[in-house]
């Protein structure tokens, strides 16, 4: 039992040390210009206990970006989300991580980079948050006139689309007020979308 506590944190410690090394890199250059050899120096991992855990480096993002997920705490969301509030509970953990560092890392990463490490992350939201979208559909009190599918895909796309600009304007709102803005403009098209009665939309927008 002691050898496989050991082991677990043995794994745990060496895919931390991956994914920090593959955020780090993201921050200094273009994602296209990252090497599986140069995340192996800056872990200081083996390459062999790399390919363990992934099967390349969008794997390994793509784990990067989950963790990035799962270890953020969630903002207390306004009662408009109605039956989408799990649903839409990722969005400011991940404009609060991006927000982090989004200045510094804006000219090395390039909007090429940009763009692909952005696809990869609008394939691990949709992931993320397919089956809340599909239950809140479910859950909706009035008739669902949307497939819970694109209504995933319109609440990826869209936070995607705020994030770009939050990114390439350099705009100077917060976290939490680029999150107000993007739950302005899918909360009441969710709503209108799925014939759910919700709360007149309480979260004011920030003003430019």
């Amino acid at each position: 039992m002691a050898d496989g506590h050991v082991k677990d944190a043995r794994v745990r410690r060496t895919q931390r040390r991956l994914r920090e090394a593959i955020v780090s890199l993201i921050h200094e250059k273009s994602y296209p210009a990252i090497v599986v050899n140069e995340v192996l120096e800056r872990a200081d991992v083996g390459r062999s206990a790399f390919y363990a855990h992934f099967p390349n480096k969008d794997a390994l993002l793509a784990s990067s970006i989950e963790h990035m997920l799962r270890a953020t705490t969630p903002r207390p969301l306004p009662a408009s989300v109605g039956v989408f509030g799990n649903a839409l509970r990722f969005s400011f953990p991940a404009f609060e991580y991006i927000g982090q560092c989004r200045h510094a890392a804006e000219a090395k990463m390039g909007r090429r980079g940009r763009h692909i490490v952005h696809q990869h992350l609008h394939r691990v939201l949709a992931e993320h948050i397919r089956d809340e979208v599909g239950q809140a559909v479910r859950r909706a009190d009035g008739p669902a006139a949307i497939p819970p599918d694109l209504a995933t895909e319109y609440i990826v796309s869209t936070f995607i689309l705020v994030l770009n600009w939050w990114v390439e304007s350099r705009s100077p709102l917060a976290s939490k007020e680029i999150d107000d803005v993007f739950l302005a403009l899918v909360v009441p098209a969710l709503a209108s979308a799925t014939g759910s009665t919700r709360p007149r939309c309480s979260a004011e927008l920030p003003r430019s």
